[in-house]
């Protein structure tokens, strides 16, 4: 909301610089109208109010005209942002005064100098036709038009650098495999308990690469954890860490690499016996020398006064399980069997690239043979993901849309200067003519 305020304030700048810009330049057009009031005896003071009034009244017109585009706009833009803004005129006592009060403002702030500069004109040069644009307010224009396209290249840039963010969001190696990933939520105990059953009949699946189970996967929330300590610490010294449930295969459905040891493997059951993986970060935390000798190192818990061990048998590569506005905290990784009565909530699965449609048929097929009672849903891992950015998505298009808006709007005060400048140069433009110049 403060970027789009200030973002808005801008907008707000560049059309009030127009404003002035064009007010200024039309000078000489109304320098006689000042020069006859002044002669027929009104002060300084009341053609300030004079053109004043007519800068807040242009602005009372566009508040209408504003107001009328929102409505009509209102639609697209709570469809854009994934909100739903309301009016409010009834239930916000406060918002029209507030939008009248913020019209004055403008109208005073656009009108200001053009109203000073204006009445100040000399009656007696206005009459006898000597009067000009001066250099200083020539220069003050060009000064003007500089800074509203200031403000415009910082929004440019400004979009471009969150245009980069998100194309950095989409493209950054999170350190496992996202892509083709399928995940099953496994909503009910039946659903948890056909887990097994699933795998072995998606091992005959030629599409399928790989299954794993696991208690959280990446880009969601994960609430369980543990305090981790290592010989010669007490739990007080104990390092706070994200712990996951998972089976045998689901590390290598991940595709996480190992800098050290080895992953869960059903070649070895006593993996089931508190073993657990740990990623570089939790090393560092522990303070291991390396990820070698962390490898056959036991980690404790102390908990309702009984201490337990956990043998270290692998140390996993960072990898980035929560979104990317999180840094890499301490994570663990414990295996347990596929059964009955097992904590499972997802099922992973790692498919190759191929009919993504067919694929999900077969999957369906598979999943309602097993649990005919239970609708078959599924997500991909890289949209879930993904959605954590939804923010910065809307922000992203939302800001584009409004440096658009800046742009356009300083190149029509361009143009009208452009315009101005061309009426100025009518009889240069009929000499250059005569003398044989194309309009080219």
């Amino acid at each position: 909301v403060y970027i789009f305020i200030v973002v808005a304030v801008f907008i707000l700048l560049i059309a009030c610089v127009n404003f002035m810009n064009l007010s200024t330049a039309r000078s000489a057009g109304r320098s006689k109208e000042v020069g006859m009031r002044k002669v027929m005896g009104s002060m300084r003071r009341s053609l300030v109010w004079q053109f004043l009034i007519e800068s807040i009244l242009t602005s009372f017109v566009a508040l209408i005209i504003a107001i009328i585009i929102t409505m009509i706009l209102l639609p697209f833009v709570n469809q854009l942002s994934g909100k739903n803004i309301q009016p409010g005129w009834i239930s916000n006592q406060f918002l029209l005064p507030s939008l009248i009060l913020a019209s004055v403002l403008v109208g005073i702030l656009a009108g200001s100098y053009p109203a000073f500069f204006l009445s100040a004109f000399e009656p007696v040069k206005v009459l006898k036709g000597k009067l000009s644009n001066t250099l200083a307010a020539v220069s003050l224009r060009r000064v003007l038009v500089v800074f509203q396209f200031v403000i415009s290249v910082v929004l440019i840039i400004s979009s471009v650098v969150i245009s980069s963010q998100m194309k950095y969001l989409r493209n950054k190696d999170l350190g496992f495999a996202k892509d083709q990933q399928l995940i099953i939520p496994l909503r009910s105990n039946t659903a948890k308990n056909i887990c097994t059953s699933l795998k072995d009949a998606l091992k005959n699946n030629p599409q399928v690469l790989s299954a794993g189970a696991c208690t959280y996967y990446p880009g969601i929330f994960n609430p369980s954890d543990n305090l981790y300590y290592r010989d010669g610490q007490s739990m007080n010294e104990g390092k706070r860490t994200r712990i996951n449930y998972v089976d045998y295969d689901f590390l290598k459905t991940l595709g996480v690499k190992t800098v050290a040891g080895r992953l869960f493997s059903s070649e070895f059951p006593a993996d089931t016996n508190q073993r657990i993986i740990i990623n570089e970060a939790l090393k560092k935390e522990l303070g291991f020398a390396s990820a070698e000798k962390a490898v056959g190192q036991n980690v404790y818990f102390d908990w309702q006064g009984t201490k337990y061990s956990f043998p270290i048998i692998g140390v996993l590569k960072d990898f980035h399980f929560e979104n990317l506005h999180q840094p890499i905290a301490p994570f663990a990784f414990r295996v347990q069997s596929s059964g009955g009565g097992n904590t499972f909530n997802y099922l992973m699965i790692h498919s190759k690239a191929g009919n993504v449609s067919q694929f999900l048929k077969s999957i369906e097929g598979e999943w309602h043979t097993l649990n005919p009672n239970e609708p078959f849903e599924y997500s991909f891992l890289d949209a879930d993901f993904q959605k954590n950015y939804e923010a910065e998505v809307r922000l992203s298009a939302l800001v584009g849309y409004f440096t658009v808006i800046a742009i356009l709007i300083s190149c029509l005060g361009l143009f009208g200067l452009a315009t101005f400048s061309a009426e100025q140069r009518i009889k240069e433009i009929g000499v250059r003519k005569v003398l044989g110049a194309s309009v080219t």
